[in-house]
């Protein structure tokens, strides 16, 4: 491979020149060499190290360039990064590291470009590219990367008990570089991960999200939770999920292995969304089955109320986290409160009724539920698989002819509060809002049209039943 086609980009030449200026070497690294060779698309970011101060380099890099961009430094890290057409550089030093068991951020002194490639977390992401006149786009391959890019394997350039527990995140990256590639884990290196499981502690809940997002955003989530279940470290992070699996069985009576379910669920709901907070809301929504589980002797297994039990979980897991506990949760927790509904609706015979008090309930994310539910359809039987599919074709056409007529999504009573309060000469009081509840249910089942005039006369009505006399 001509790795000099990675170069065309002005900006190495003018890196290089600039390292030229300054009596440095450096290096373009990591992924960015890792996915050119890979042919993962146009680089969004670019790693440089440089044999000597990366800081100095950036600066004289943004001298350089057109409307010499601002050079963000970032002291403790002994790095600086800049943006130049819609890419983000990022220098840095060479350097060595050594670690204590506390901490995964290192003792950092000078180093080669050697010490700078050994410290890296895999053989992928040591490939390095010269920037340097005489050596302009030759590739320094110390770790046979491109051999494990070709193998599709991801292995730690030293010893990889010594690599994890150095900087545990990297166990997680490990698995996310697997989920994202669909590339297997070098069966030592997936040992050692297993062995210093427990080391994930050590890691911030917010770098350890970065990683799950990423794993959720892969095309095939499930290939990253069955890693992190396998090498125990699931059940630290979480652990709701790892709870679901396994099936108990009493008197010849089972249930499915929710966890398998779960990433099945996640795996398909992929398919066909890119929301991460969907795919979430796919990954939890049963976690409230654990819980719940009960087995009676006459109806078998049951998991009564798991949808309000998990939703409230949702809570929980996202304040442990440390994730946003904002409308992204709350949308989560609406995903997975309302993740049986459909299902049901797909199992009888499908009313106007109904289907307005899933889209009253559900709102602007009635197509979300949906989707959700659709991915929730697991069953390895044919026939019961075309079923439920077609019967949900049906409930969405429904939801179509009942928002055209009814809309009831972000439903706003055709009859405010104040209208009520001027009719009946009221002060705010219970019996407006039993008036506006009245009007609410008469439309959603049906009785009485989503039009003023309609809820007007119904408020008069309902106003005399509760001995209200008209202004």
């Amino acid at each position: 491979m001509n790795y000099k086609q990675a170069l065309q980009h002005n900006i190495f030449k003018i890196i290089s020149q600039s390292a030229k200026a300054l009596h440095v070497d450096c290096y373009v690294i990591g992924g960015f060499v890792r996915d050119h060779i890979l042919q993962r698309g146009v680089a969004k970011d670019i790693d440089i190290v440089a044999i000597g101060n990366g800081i100095e380099l950036a600066k004289e890099v943004a001298k350089n360039l057109p409307n010499n961009p601002k050079v963000q430094v970032f002291k403790t890290y002994g790095t600086a990064m800049l943006r130049y057409d819609n890419i983000e550089i990022e220098f840095v030093g060479a350097r060595k590291e050594s670690y204590n068991e506390s901490s995964r951020n290192p003792v950092v002194e000078n180093g080669t470009l050697q010490d700078d490639q050994n410290r890296r977390d895999f053989s992928i992401n040591a490939l390095a590219l010269d920037l340097n006149d005489e050596n302009f786009g030759d590739l320094l391959d110390p770790f046979n990367g491109i051999q494990d890019l070709d193998k599709k394997i991801i292995r730690t350039p030293l010893n990889p008990d010594i690599t994890y527990s150095d900087d545990p995140l990297r166990m997680m990256r490990a698995i996310r570089f697997a989920s994202q590639l669909n590339f297997k884990i070098e069966s030592e290196s997936l040992e050692a991960i297993s062995r210093n499981n427990e080391r994930i502690k050590i890691i911030t809940k917010e770098r350890i999200v970065v990683e799950l997002n990423k794993i959720l955003e892969s095309p095939k989530p499930s290939i990253g939770f069955l890693l992190l279940e396998q090498t125990g470290l699931l059940q630290y992070i979480l652990p709701e999920l790892t709870a679901l699996k396994g099936i108990d069985e009493v008197d010849g009576q089972k249930h499915k292995d929710n966890f398998y379910h779960t990433l099945e669920v996640v795996d398909n709901i992929s398919k066909h969304t890119n929301n991460l907070w969907l795919r979430w809301a796919a990954l939890l929504h049963d976690i409230g089955k654990a819980p719940t589980k009960k087995f009676s002797k006459k109806v078998g297994w049951t998991f009564h109320a798991h949808e309000f039990e998990g939703s409230k979980m949702v809570y929980r897991l996202f304040k442990r986290l440390k994730m946003p506990l904002n409308d992204k949760m709350k949308f989560v927790q609406k995903m997975v409160f309302m993740s049986s509904r459909p299902i049901v609706l797909a199992q009888d015979i499908v009313t106007d009724s109904a289907v307005r008090r899933l889209v009253f309930d559900a709102g602007d994310y009635v197509d979300d539920l949906m989707t959700l539910c659709e991915a929730d359809i697991t069953t390895k039987n044919p026939k019961k698989f075309n079923k439920y599919h077609n019967n949900f074709k049906i409930v969405r056409q429904k939801i179509i002819e009942v928002e055209e007529r009814d809309h009831v999504r972000n439903f706003q009573p055709p009859v405010s509060g104040e209208e009520i309060m001027k009719a009946f000469n009221l002060k705010p009081s219970k019996e407006i809002g039993i008036i506006k509840e009245h009007i609410k249910e008469a439309i959603l089942e049906g009785d009485i049209p989503n039009e003023y005039d309609a809820a007007y006369q119904l408020m008069l009505e309902k106003g005399k039943q509760l001995g209200l006399t008209v202004n």
